[in-house]
């Protein structure tokens, strides 16, 4: 059965944000969600190391509670992993303006961070995309910035949870300037490189998960994926994003203009 909430990669993607759909999330989820009434923000206190290692536990659940556990999973590196379209156990017993029924009424968001004190400041590459989609959803749904929640603001009795671990009123005060329109806008990445000089044919584009080809194959070499078959997959981005990081780029897993020239600098 497809669930109702199969708008959310759509949204997310018009937000500018990254993406990453998990097969089958159309149908997944326990039962289907009510009416989208805000959005409960979590961290997964998963592993310190890696992009989103949580992700098969988020889609599984634990020996305690079945899964999915949430609708989205947020990576180290911004990337949106749609898991569900359908209810998730995230939220439990709790209470947020007046709203009690959280796996009904609220779509979950568990953002890969350990909650250890060297897993803090947050990537600014992280909490802007967790800013950001919190915002397209809550626009697509008409409800307000006041309908974020942290799970520890939900959760009762008070103080069953500690999650997410920043200051929920500044983020629903960068939210809310994201839907009104007055935060900074973030400048999105060039469909391809600018021409180097006038009359000079079009840059390299763009290149990200799914993209096909022979450049996808060039980079797919240069940096020794196990398969070379000019598919931009999941490998290929994890290797790109280790690239990334090692030549102090953004580690999106995105190859654009940047990304080209610390390629063509090996």
């Amino acid at each position: 059965m497809v669930n109702s909430l199969t708008w959310l990669a759509a949204v997310l993607e018009s937000a500018g944000l990254k993406v990453a759909p998990v097969p089958g999330w159309e149908s997944r989820g326990c039962g289907d969600i009510g009416p989208v009434m805000g959005v409960i923000c979590h961290h997964t206190a998963g592993p310190r190391a890696g992009n989103m290692p949580s992700l098969r536990t988020l889609i599984e659940g634990r020996s305690d509670l079945p899964g999915p556990l949430s609708q989205l999973g947020l990576g180290r590196d911004g990337t949106y992993y749609v898991i569900a379209a359908g209810r998730c156990n995230h939220a439990g017993q709790g209470s947020w303006r007046g709203l009690t029924r959280g796996n009904s009424s609220f779509i979950g968001i568990e953002a890969e961070n350990s909650a250890r004190s060297d897993d803090s400041p947050w990537p600014d590459v992280q909490l802007d995309a967790y800013q950001r989609g919190v915002a397209a959803i809550l626009s697509h749904a008409g409800r307000s910035a006041d309908f974020c929640a942290g799970h520890k603001e939900f959760a009762l009795p008070s103080g069953r949870k500690s999650d997410p671990d920043f200051d929920m009123d500044d983020f629903r005060r960068m939210v809310a300037a994201l839907m009104s329109g007055t935060a900074p806008v973030r400048p999105l990445i060039p469909a391809a490189e600018s021409p180097p000089q006038p009359g000079a044919p079009a840059g390299r584009p763009t290149l990200r998960r799914g993209a096909t080809g022979a450049l996808v194959k060039q980079v797919q070499q240069k940096w020794a994926c196990e398969v070379v078959d000019g598919f931009f997959s999941a490998q290929t981005e994890a290797k790109v994003r280790a690239f990334q990081r090692e030549r102090s780029c953004v580690p999106d897993g995105i190859v654009g203009p940047r990304t080209w020239a610390a390629f063509d600098a090996v």
